[in-house]
């Protein structure tokens, strides 16, 4: 035995994998048998025969111990560069790791690389003994009995058609048999539904009980602190690698009939582009990727579903502007030779930039009547509304999945990760258990680590406001530039002058500007935010995942929402008047909005991020995963032409890792924002937000299914911390579209000016009318009062003309009070503030009345629930009575033997 298998040992009366060497031509299978060593080999040619030829086997080399994980490692002894040091200590490591594996119950079987000798791969199988343990300690649901009760149904009636017609084929991927489920016990075994031990673990609930082993086994001890866990030996760089594998390739169907050939459903049903129009498979999902996969998925599609009815209304208002944008009476004037062409505006900067004629905006003016529009009030009223029928319907959809995927009452203690246990250094006592337990810090330390993390945060948000501010300079000095290079003709008659004025140039090459900044901030914070959350230390994976989503989001709140949040309510606000015009660090002078305001930039903005947003979202989802994979195996085809098994081609796909669906669920946590917190400006945001996510859930479903080694299947009951971040963007959605529509948009000016009539501060119009509403918002200034007479060439081309218009409500020149604000001003400031009050009360009392009267869960649900853990007591309970019975009968009938055999004698 020793000198075939070399440094096998036995240790502890177990049996222990201290330092497994791969011969040339040897396999070895490890086999835990307490007391003894079993050890398999055969030998074999360099061809990959000795493995059966099938490159989907899903067994060991004996065909009947299935793989429910793969550990990938490289042999020391097979390195070019072997530093005998460093290679000592990580096989120490490993072997220690293995050896405990065993002891645990996990049998394992080496095998060497078909194309790299110097890689191993180590299969883990779990037997029977080991699933039944772990299934108790974990909680696990398992089935008790089939379940009688209808939970599915139709509600369409004669839609059944076209719901079938996008609807998975039943005859392809069968509908999930449902069963009465409770958490397994070992001596209720008998109670529990087991037909075949070999499926009554599913592939998804084996691997997740192996990795939970995986992530609990010690494989060192150092001052008095335990180290365990593979993800810390893949990070550390002793194992390569450690994943579930897939049940078969993606495009073709397992040559092993009892294959269940999931992958490949997936693939075809879900994936694949002809499956575009049709229905998830969510149930297939959750049982091939686990319950956190499924849900996101589901939510997603939810999401999906429900942006259909915003992007439909969407459309119907930004139809409604465009039809009606020829009677729009203020771009008209603006447009009017006579009236806008007449009308002389004051320059915007100080030195470079000219006069010009107000009808050099009329292209932009007529683009603006699409969007500020009567629609626009109703699209914002209507978004506050949805925001709240989609939460509140998503969590009647969330409770449904919690019933039929039986999460409704997950018992899942979670352990600490190994990163905190591995710093527990402190010995403190326990307050309820008066107990010595390890903590990684005393308070002191607890305290700094928090101050220390906050400040972080709190510096890189600073960071962020300082890009805007760079951006804000960049608009303020381009400006002058394009004015300056721009041709210069007063009427506006020039083409390149038409359609690309100063103010349109700038606010493009700024908002391309402004997302190239954000794509760089965003790839560099998040290593600093993962960076700061391991310092932080947070207990628990959930913890981890919380703390990494609020500091996450809060950056990429401020990163993205920022420019948007500047256009939309400072820009233009704060500028002064020529005469004495706002200057910012005392040299650039504030921006200002065109005559119809900054709601058009605002929207060029948002096209731009969230266009850019989307496509290079795609590319980094798509594009990269793929060429690494191409490149991956055109180096493996060029170097050997051997059938490669199932998990050596998984291990060549690309990893997903451990924050791969927080990165989905963020990036569409910041489209949601997009969509609801700003949608008065761009009634078009749900529509491309539609697109997209039809989109989405087909390549992120592509990636899993082809790209992506399998993901090791996790419970979930809910989307965790982003359901209430979506809550309070939903709130605040609707405060900002109401000042939207007061200060961004034209809107109330227009509406005081229309009612408003035969009232001298509000023009001589006698009648409902828009007519002679630009001249009435616009103020006069005297050129003669320009401080600096140099200012905007202010006698060239001017002819007769002594005064200059800006947009403004302020006295004319020779008033008592010049220049100071009119009483029309504190008038439309009044009426703003009135309507951001009546809007906003109205909106969150409507929401407040949706989420009292939609209760979280269904009646429905409720009793499928009540009666399921009725029905499966009352099963549980009378399997009890039953083995009460018969072990009270068998009691009673030896009783009386016994009586029978001891008083008969004497009684004879």
């Amino acid at each position: 035995l020793k000198a075939v298998c070399r440094n096998v040992i036995i240790l502890d009366n177990c049996c222990s994998a201290i330092g497994i060497t791969m011969l040339e031509n040897l396999e070895q299978t490890i086999v835990p048998n307490c007391g003894s060593l079993e050890c398999q080999h055969d030998f074999r040619t360099p061809e990959f025969e000795e493995f059966n030829g099938k490159s989907d086997s899903l067994f060991f080399n004996d065909g009947q111990r299935r793989i429910d994980f793969v550990l990938v490692y490289e042999d020391e002894s097979k390195k070019e560069t072997n530093k005998k040091g460093t290679n000592e200590k990580q096989r120490r490591k490993r072997q220690a790791y293995e050896s405990n594996l065993i002891c645990h119950g996990l049998h394992l079987e080496a095998t060497r690389s078909v194309l790299d000798d110097k890689l191993v791969f180590v299969k883990v199988h779990a037997p029977w003994e080991v699933l039944c343990t772990y299934a108790e300690v974990m909680h696990i649901k398992l089935p008790l009995k089939p379940n009688d009760l209808k939970t599915r149904g139709s509600a369409f009636g004669r839609l059944n058609w076209f719901t079938k017609f996008l609807s998975v084929d039943e005859s392809i991927i069968k509908p999930e048999q449902e069963f009465f489920t409770a958490p397994f016990e070992k001596n209720r075994m008998n109670d529990f539904y087991i037909v075949d031990r070999d499926t009554f673990f599913n592939p998804a609930t084996r691997s997740r009980i192996v990795y939970f082993i995986l992530s609990r086994v010690k494989y060192q001890v150092m001052n008095n602190v335990n180290k365990f866990g593979i993800n810390r030996l893949v990070n550390s760089g002793i194992y390569k690698a450690a994943f579930p594998l897939h049940d078969c390739k993606f495009r073709h169907r397992s040559e092993d009939p009892s294959c269940p050939n999931e992958r490949y459903l997936l693939y075809r049903e879900w994936a694949h582009p002809r499956s575009i129009y049709k229905k998830q498979p969510l149930d297939l999902i959750r049982k091939y990727y686990g319950e956190k996969i499924g849900i996101y998925f589901a939510w997603l599609g939810y999401y999906t579903q429900m942006l259909l009815l915003a992007a439909i209304v969407g459309v119907a208002c930004f139809l409604y502007g465009y039809l009606n944008q020829d009677n729009c009476t203020w771009s008209k004037e603006v447009c009017n030779p006579d009236i806008g062409g007449k009308i002389i505006m004051c320059p915007q900067c100080d030195r470079l930039c000219p006069f010009w004629n107000l009808n050099i905006t009329c292209e932009s003016s007529k683009k603006l009547c699409i969007f500020d529009s009567f629609g626009t009030l109703v699209f914002a009223v209507f978004m506050g509304i949805w925001v709240t029928l989609f939460l509140e319907f998503w969590k009647r959809r969330q409770a449904e999945l919690e019933y039929e995927w039986d999460t409704v009452e997950l018992q899942q203690e979670e352990q600490a990760r190994p990163e905190y246990e591995a710093r527990c250094t402190h010995v403190v006592i326990n307050e309820i258990t008066q107990e010595e337990e390890r903590i990684p810090f005393t308070t002191c330390g607890k305290c700094i680590r928090i101050t220390l993390c906050a400040s972080a945060v709190f510096f890189w948000i600073l960071l962020i406001i300082a890009s805007v501010i760079g951006i804000i300079v960049y608009r303020l000095s381009v400006f002058i530039v394009f004015s300056a290079k721009l041709p210069k003709n007063l009427n506006g008659t020039d083409p390149i002058q038409k359609y690309l004025t100063p103010q349109t140039a700038t606010s493009i090459t700024a908002s391309i500007i402004s997302f190239i900044i954000i794509m760089i901030l965003n790839t560099i914070y998040e290593r600093v935010a993962i960076m700061i959350t391991n310092f932080e230390l947070p207990r628990t994976q959930t913890d981890y995942e919380n703390s990494l989503t609020m500091k996450m989001f809060l950056f990429q709140f401020v990163n993205y929402y920022s420019s948007c949040f500047y256009i939309a309510f400072f820009k233009g606000k704060f500028v002064g008047y020529p005469g004495d015009p706002v200057y910012w660090l005392g040299k650039y002078r504030n921006e200002e909005c065109d005559p119809g305001g900054c709601l058009l930039e605002l929207t060029t903005q948002l096209t731009i991020i969230m266009g850019g947003k989307a496509i290079w979202n795609n590319i980094q989802e798509v594009l990269l995963p793929w060429i690494m994979n191409l490149i991956g195996r055109f180096h493996r085809v060029s170097r050997s032409e051997k059938i490669t098994p199932r998990w050596e081609q998984d291990y060549h796909l690309q990893p997903m890792g451990k924050l791969g669906l927080f990165y989905e669920y963020l990036e569409m946590i910041i489209q949601f924002g997009f969509v609801t917190l700003f949608v008065a400006s761009f009634p078009l945001a749900p529509l491309l937000a539609l697109v997209n996510n039809i989109l989405e859930i087909r390549v992120d479903a592509w990636k899993l299914t082809t790209q992506f080694r399998r993901l090791v299947p996790e419970k979930a009951q809910d989307i965790g911390a982003w359901q209430p971040i979506m809550q309070g963007i939903a709130i605040l959605a609707v405060v900002t579209n109401a000042m939207i529509i007061a200060f961004t948009s034209d809107m109330i000016p227009r509406l005081v000016y229309y009612w408003s009539f035969s009232v001298p501060p509000y023009g001589d119009h006698t009648d409902h009318t828009m007519e002679g509403y630009i001249n009435n918002t616009l103020s006069f200034f005297n050129i003669a009062d320009f401080k600096n007479k140099s200012q905007g060439n202010p006698y060239s081309g001017l002819g007769n003309h002594t005064t200059c218009r800006y947009r403004d409500f302020r006295y004319p020149p020779g008033h008592p009070q010049e220049y100071k604000y009119n009483i029309y001003y504190w008038h439309v400031i009044a009426a703003k503030l009135a309507f951001i009050i009546v809007m906003e009360h109205v909106i969150y009392s409507v929401k407040f009345i949706i989420s009292y009267a939609i209760p979280d869960v269904s009646k429905l649900t409720k009793s499928k629930i009540k009666r399921e853990k009725y029905l499966t007591q009352k099963l549980l309970h009378e399997s009890h009575l039953k083995d009460m019975t018969k072990n009270m009968g068998v009691i009673a009938e030896r009783m009386i033997e016994v009586v029978d055999n001891n008083l008969r004698p004497k009684l004879d």
